[in-house]
């Protein structure tokens, strides 16, 4: 394992921790580390994100163990995207954060598809979003300028207040980058308004994510 990045922030922006894991010892860098011009070339990687909010922490409730409400949802959102020339470095391919500017927007894409569009989402729950608390991505193969590629999405776990989201990035029906997401269903603290805390995701919001009931959703808006 090899830290490669950290940068502290000031009050009020994020923080971000990237780290390097299974990294080959043949790889070409020092001790052991990926050289970053052949990880720019396609060779495998994974790059984890540690997100922290100085100014606003996230204090998430302590959950015995137990068994996940619902392990996988059979809806699955899909998303092209055309790939910009600022989507690209000097290599033109795409630079690594881009792909997770990609996948917040397929996140708010996926509770679009059942009906909870993101601005009418935060007003009818009174939450403040669903912020990301922990992500991991698999870097396989680059993108470039000018392509097309095709997002997949989908939520694979509920707990009782947060939830996991896989993201598929396809080119040309190649494999390119996954990604694991897990989000917290947020509100602002009753006790300390600097402060951002969990709460129980709503049964309805996770009954929206079952095939039957967006059957049911689409049979209502035919109507």
């Amino acid at each position: 394992m090899c830290l490669i990045g950290n940068r502290r922030a000031s009050p009020g922006v994020y923080a971000f921790s990237v780290e390097k894991q299974d990294v080959p010892a043949d790889s070409g860098g020092a001790n052991g580390c990926i050289d970053p011009e052949r990880a720019m070339l396609g060779a495998s990687t994974a790059i984890i994100f540690t997100l922290k909010s100085r100014r606003f922490p996230i204090r998430v409730e302590k959950q015995r163990k137990r068994p996940f409400l619902s392990k996988k949802t059979n809806i699955t959102n899909r998303k092209t995207i055309h790939i910009e020339w600022g989507d690209c470095d000097p290599a033109q391919i795409v630079y690594f954060p881009r792909y997770f500017a990609y996948f917040d927007a397929c996140t708010a894409g996926l509770f679009k598809k059942v009906g909870l569009p993101k601005r009418q989402m935060l007003k009818t729950y009174g939450i403040i979003g669903i912020p990301l608390v922990d992500v991991r991505a698999s870097f396989k193969v680059p993108s470039r300028f000018s392509d097309t590629v095709i997002v997949e999405s989908e939520i694979t776990e509920w707990r009782r207040s947060s939830f996991s989201v896989r993201h598929r990035l396809f080119n040309k029906d190649v494999l390119a980058v996954e990604c694991f997401e897990i989000r917290v269903w947020a509100t602002v603290s009753e006790a300390d308004p600097e402060r951002i805390e969990s709460k129980p995701v709503p049964r309805e919001v996770i009954e929206r994510f079952s095939t039957k009931d967006l059957g049911r959703q689409k049979s209502r808006r035919a109507k």
